[in-house]
Order: C-alpha cells, then structure tokens, then sequence
C-alpha cells in the first residue's frame, strides 16, 4: 500500500511539472504585474493632483512608492529568513502557534512569551543531552547555558505569576465613610438573618434524565417537555447533534426541571424562581444558588432553581453554537411558572394553594440576567414579538425582577432593547467581573417604565470587590472558566462569603420590599450607609428611582444645551467641560444621555500656595465661580412639603482642562515675542530652580500615592422672589471617585485602570432644606443652582433631576 501512494504521488507531481510555469514565464508575469501597477497608481495620482489643483499630491504618490518599494524588499528578507528556519522546528512553531491560540490565555502576549521560553529551554536542555555539551566550542557553551538560564527563569517566572492570588490597587477613599455616622441605619432585622421556617427541599423535572439521577428517577413530580424551536436558532449541524446525543433530547422537547427550597407549613408563600446563565453545560450551574434557596426558604418564600444547562455551551461551540437563545432562557420561565399555576389550582396535588401567584419574583444570572427582562416583557405580550404565529398570553403576576451580572442585548426582541413597564427591578454588578465586564443591567435599568398607580422601584448596585462568578457557588473565582486561573487578578477579589452575604441582603431586601410590602428597607438602595450593620465593607454605588419620580430634567429631549424635559431652560457659567452626550460604560453605551460639566481653577492657584492646599478652600469670586442651573418655568411642576429633590451624579475621569492641548495650544504668533522672553528667562533661571523642581517632583510623587478626595459642591435654590436656601452634597454624601479595578494580572504590567461611568442616586427632604430660610418658598421653586467650590477641579456626569416622595 505504500509503494502504491508512493507511486500514485510521483506520478501527480510528474503531471504538475508539465504545466509548471518556467523562469522566463515567471519573470514576464512579475515585470507585467509592477508595470501595469505602476501605470494604473500614477494614472491616478496624476488624476486626483489635476482635478484637485494640488501638485503635493505628486510628491506624495512618490513617496508612496518608495515604501512600496523597500516594504517589498523587507518582506522578502523576512520570507527568506522564515524559510531558512530548520524544517523540524518550524512544524513546531506552526503546531504550537495553533494549540496555545486554543488555551485560553487572555491574552495571546501568553502565548508568545511561552514559545520564545519553551524553545530556549528545549534548546538549552538539548546541548547537555548525551555529552553533546563537551563537545562545543567555548562561546557555543556560553550562548548554551545562558539559554537554559533564560528558559528556566522564564518558566519560572510564568508559574510564579500564575500562582500567586494577585495584587492590590491604590487604595480609594470610600465616599460613603466619610459622613456614615450621621446616617441612622435601618431599624428593621437584617435581611440576611436567617428566618424562622424549616423547609424543604425535592426536584421536579422530565423524569427520564440521562445525566442526573436528580431528574430523572428522584423526582418528586414530573413535568411534560415544552417545544423551544421557536425560541432557540442553531440547534443543528454537529453541535447540535452532540448536544442531542449527551442530552437525549433536542429543542422540540426541553425538560422543564428545577431544585426547590420549600418552607414548611399551609402557605400560600411567594414562589421566587432563578436561572443560570451560560457555563459548560457539563458543569451543572444550578446547584450554585443553594444558599439563596435556604435563606429565602427559611424567611417564608419559594425558592426554584431553574435547570437550563441543556443550552448552555460546551466544546462543540468551536463547530457551531445556540444563537439568540436568552429569549429561551426568558420563556422556559413562564413554562415554569404555567406549571406552578397548574399546581396550585389542582386540589389533588400535593403542591395545591402551596405558592402564592400573586406574589411572583424572576431572578437571573449573567445570560439567566438579562433572561428575566425578556421573561418579563414576554409575560405581558399576546404574542411572541419575532412571530405572532406564537402565542404567548401568559400574564402571570410577576412584581419583581433581579438581574445578577446581567448581559444585555443578546437577544433583542425586534432588533431593539427590551423594555418592559411597571414590575420592580434589582441589578447587582460586581467592579471585579472578568466576564460580563460592564455593568450591562443599567442599559436594562434606564429601560424601565412605571405607567400605572401601584408603587413600583427599581435600583442598580454596584459593587467594588465582587466578580461574576461568587454569585454562584458552582462557579467561584474563575470567571473565565479557564484552567489556567492564574491570569485573573484575584488579589482584588472579596472572599466568596462576603460576596454571597452581599447577595443575600440586596436580593433579601428587594424581595421583602417587593413581594412582602416591606417599605422599610427601600432606602438601602438609596443608601448603603443605611445598611451597614449588614454589609460587608466595600464601596457601593446605588441608582434609584420610583414611580413617585417626576423628572425636570433627564436630558434625552434634544440636544439644545439650554433646554429641559419638561420646559424651562438650563445655564452655566465659567465652566471647562459643558456638554450633553451619551452616557459611555467601559465596553458600552448605556442607553441614555446626560450633562457632562467639568471645572478647573487651577490657573487662578497659580502662584498663591494657600489656595486648595491643606483642606484650605478659597472665597472664590462670582466672576471665576464655574456654576449650572436648571431654570424651572410657570409651566413646571413645583415641590411640596412631602417632595425630595433627587438626582443622580458619577465622576468622569476625562480631563477638567480639555483646552489645555491639542488644537487649543500654539494657535497663533501673535504670543511668540512672549513665549520667547518667557523661555529666555527660565533658562537664566535654570540652575538656581533646580533644587526646588526636585522638591516639587518629591511632592508631585507623594501626592500622586494620595488618594483623591471625594468630590463635593454646593447646591443652591431659589424662588420666584429671589430668596435662598443653600447646602452641601455632602449633606447627603460626597461623591464616590470612578472605582478603580485590575481585573487581570497583565493589567499591572500595561499600568491599566479599569473603570466605569457608574451613577449614585442622591436625595434631599426639601421640606428640611427649606426650613434654613423662612423667606424661602418651596412651593414657589425657581432655580436649582450647583456651584462647584469644593474641590479645585473635577468633572461631574448629571441625570435625572426631579422629586420624589418622602418614604
């Protein structure tokens, strides 16, 4: 058989070399494809300079050839050296190349570094094989052994990096620290304490599981499988085929299975249902809420934890993958919850009248995150928005969603966002995720609607320290599900059990204020230091708003800079930075728009040291005071005696002087006759400065190790008659500076923050301020002025100004 293949290769290249194209062929073919080139760029090079009436564009085109011209030399250079590589270590270095692009590094530096390592290791090792070394000339010893060194350090190097847990950040001040112990907590029992039901625990499902005994045959009770093709694309090909082969079903028969936390006793209590999001789908995700099932089950309420592992992915996504399955993920839900219905209203079964359906709450993970919304918006629709060949109908009495890390956008209904009204929402985002690396529940955050009477909330919480995965037990610190962990800074991290601590009061709370009316823990998510006692320490951003919300001003409307919402009319002076843009998250857009406003006064501190120095804060005049206001008009809705002013702030980390550079520097002569005599005297001055300017580096560097203070200014209103009352945002809180975070150990090494436009809600009982002036008429409100005295410089995001009312 080998001297056939053998024969049959000879006589094929035989073949090939008759119609093989000879030198002279291959000289004619390159002369005529740099001819013909040639005639065609110049052609139009001339065109463009003659049509143009630009003879620079001639010169240019030369140019343009010359690099040609010498990229072409050097890269036949560079093929020839390639092609002199020994034949056995380029199949190496091409075989290594595609293996170590497969390992998931990060970051493909990974994989250079270890082929420049491995091989010096390789080839040091190979010059002390079977005495080769004793047989070298002295520098080919020297070059060996120092090969083997660099190697060897290398891999340890590599090792050592990836096994240590990871490093610290400068450390950042915590704003809400500042003015914590004139903030009363809450005088309620912890959300997290554990309450005083027994419960228990069962599955329902399939019964006929091939993968876990817990669905199959250890049922409780089964469930009849759901047709899901119209809700999941791809199911197809060889991934789909293995996906069917390891499941023994596909999409026209999806299980509907979960684990439940049962209280004991008649009922009816809150049925509360969680969903994964996307892991291997070998590596079961739903056991990893365990601990949300046995605190939410001991404080009297139903707790599923949904298994959809079958679309979830698995190695076969490298040949094809599910494709906009998260609408899946939403709807596999509201089967859910249909079965529970059937239940409940069912006196012979043993669950009958056990759940409460008027008191119904989604929570999801990652996909499972954004997974709720759609299940949410779903329950409310007649048909399925991409094909009203679906009926839907559900309408079930869902009164609260919390999305844990959620995605957004992988599947939207219509090729737009998923909106969804009237329904309580919670989004949690840790600061340390390295998966979803952007708070992407915010975007579903600003899409919320409230349109009928009842109250209804919805918060954003964002969380320094927390990552992706130690929201689930199952999944821990490795948010990249990679083998090699040791890429992830994880020196940064809060341990698992904080971070769970976390998930229990924000998600404890929400569902007691949602589902059990339990008003008195809605102003923790206005306001961490309100919880405290309960939290673990670590800075937290909270955005709120409810439907007592009425907003002057949220800056979508248009792009005037000098309108508002609802009338009236913005004005700001002596300010750096003034502008309405879309608000930008690390990796995204956030959905909204807002006023970005930025001051700086560090020209006016020029040559006086005592101004901003030591806490020292100057009078500044009204002719340098940088301000902005929002002007209301006869036509505005007015506070009263029960309104809180509420806004939300975040820091921009852009700069406070844009002008200082760029096209707004050296932009004329008519300053060099000063510019020169400026330059004259400061080397005239050089040497005797020199000692100074090495102080001022000490102290430069000093407070750059300083953490920036937060940042605070004075807010000021007035009223139809001109009288005024004034307070400081710290009346409430400072305002955080932008968490900072370093999510991957390369991101020492690139110096590299990162950070995100994250919003804090502040508020202020008006009635309260108010009562600092008795002329002043609250009900006759004017203008709402921020003047911005406190911090020499800074840039401020501003959204969302209006009332609520006091609660």
């Amino acid at each position: 058989m080998k001297k056939f293949f053998k024969k049959a290769g000879g006589w094929i290249k035989a073949k090939l070399n008759l119609i093989n194209p000879g030198k002279f062929a291959v000289k004619g073919a390159a002369i005529g494809l740099i001819t013909l080139t040639i005639l065609v760029f110049v052609v139009e090079v001339m065109g463009m300079s003659l049509s143009w009436g630009d003879p620079w564009i001639l010169v240019f085109g030369l140019l343009i050839m010359l690099v040609a011209t010498l990229a072409a030399f050097l890269g036949s250079w560079l093929i020839r050296q390639l092609y002199e590589i020994p034949r056995i270590y380029k199949l190496a270095l091409i075989s290594s190349g595609i293996v170590l692009s497969l390992v998931r590094l990060g970051d493909e530096r990974f994989a250079v570094y270890m082929v420049l390592v491995f091989s010096l290791f390789g080839a040091g090792v190979a010059m002390f094989w079977k005495g080769h070394f004793n047989r070298l000339t002295l520098p080919k010893k020297v070059v060996s052994i120092f090969g083997l060194l660099l190697g060897t350090a290398g891999i340890g190097m590599l090792i050592y990096f990836g096994s240590i847990r990871g490093l610290e950040v400068d450390e950042q001040i915590n704003a809400a620290k500042l003015t914590e112990d004139s903030v009363p907590p809450i005088q309620a029992d912890s959300p997290s304490a554990r309450g005083n039901f027994q419960f228990s625990t069962f599955t329902y499902g399939s019964g006929k599981d091939l993968r876990r005994e817990e669905f199959a045959e250890g049922v409780a009770y089964q469930t009849e499988s759901v047709d899901g093709r119209a809700f999941i694309d791809n199911w197809e090909k060889f991934g789909g085929w293995w996906r069917e082969k390891y499941w023994g079903f596909d999409a026209k028969e999806l299980p509907i299975n979960a684990r439940v936390w049962m209280p004991e006793g008649e009922g009816p209590f809150p049925l509360v249902l969680v969903v994964h999001g996307n892991h291997s789908m070998q590596d079961y995700s739903d056991p990893g809420y365990h601990y949300l099932g046995e605190h939410l089950a001991s404080r009297g309420m139903i707790l599923a934890s949904v298994d959809e592992n079958f679309i979830n992915g698995t190695w076969t996504n490298l040949f094809g993958r599910l494709e906009r399955e998260n609408d899946a993920r939403g709807w596999i839900l509201l089967e859910h919850l249909r079965v529970w219905e059937q239940w409940n209203q069912d006196a012979s079964h043993p669950l009958f009248g056990k759940a409460d359906m008027d008191k119904i709450a989604l929570m999801g993970h990652s996909r499972g995150g954004e997974a709720v919304g759609h299940a949410a918006m779903l329950n409310a629709l007649e048909y399925y928005p991409d094909d009203a060949s679906i009926k839907l109908g559900y309408h079930f009495n869902i009164r609260g969603i919390v999305a844990i890390a959620p995605v957004d956008g992988q599947y939207k209904p219509g090729g737009s966002g998923t909106k969804f009204e009237n329904v309580d929402y919670l989004t949690i985002h840790g600061a340390q995720d390295a998966d979803v690396t952007s708070f992407a529940g915010a975007m579903q955050f600003e899409r919320i609607k409230f349109t009928d009477s009842t109250y209804h909330f919805k918060s954003a919480v964002y969380i320094s320290g927390a990552n992706h995965g130690q929201f689930n037990t199952s999944w821990g610190d490795n948010d990249y599900g990679v083998t090699f962990k040791g890429i992830l800074n994880l020196g940064q991290l809060m341990p698992a059990t904080e971070q769970q601590e976390v998930a229990r009061v924000y998600i404890g709370a929400f569902l007691e204020a949602s589902l059990n009316q339990r008003k008195e823990y809605l102003p923790l998510f206005v306001d961490v230091r309100k919880g405290r006692n309960w939290l673990p320490e670590s800075i937290y951003l909270s955005q709120f708003e409810d439907s007592n919300a009425r907003i002057w001003a949220d800056f979508d409307e248009d792009f005037e800079l000098t309108s508002t919402s609802t009338g009236g009319g913005a004005k700001g002076e002596n300010l750096s930075v003034w502008r309405e843009a879309e608000i930008d998250l690390e990796y995204a857009k956030k959905g909204s728009r807002a006023v970005y406003l930025g001051w700086n006064y560090e020209k006016l501190n020029e040559g006086i040291d005592t101004l901003w120095n030591d806490g020292s804060k100057p009078t500044l005049p009204d002719s340098a005071l940088a301000s902005y206001s929002i002007l209301l008009d006869s036509m505005s809705f007015r506070p009263d005696s029960t309104s809180v002013l509420i806004f939300s702030l975040a820091e921009s980390s852009e700069s406070s002087d844009p002008k200082s550079g760029g096209k707004w520097i050296n932009d004329g002569n008519e300053n060099e006759e000063a510019e020169t005599e400026e330059t004259e005297n400061n080397a005239n001055n050089l040497a005797e400065n020199e000692e100074d300017k090495t102080d001022e580096e000490e102290e430069e560097s000093e407070k750059e190790k300083t953490p920036e203070a937060p940042l605070d200014f004075t807010i000021v209103l007035t009223d139809d008659e001109g009288a005024e009352v004034s307070f400081q945002l710290s009346e409430f809180s400072h305002l955080q500076r932008q968490i900072k975070s370093r999510v991957l150990k390369l991101d020492f090494l690139d110096d590299k923050d990162h950070s995100e436009n994250i919003f804090q809600t502040f508020l202020f009982d008006l009635e309260k301020v108010s009562s600092q002036n008795p002329e002043f008429n609250l009900e006759m409100l004017r203008e709402i002025r921020f003047e911005f005295d406190q911090n020499e410089s800074g840039v401020i995001i501003f959204d969302q100004l209006g009332l609520t009312k006091r609660f």
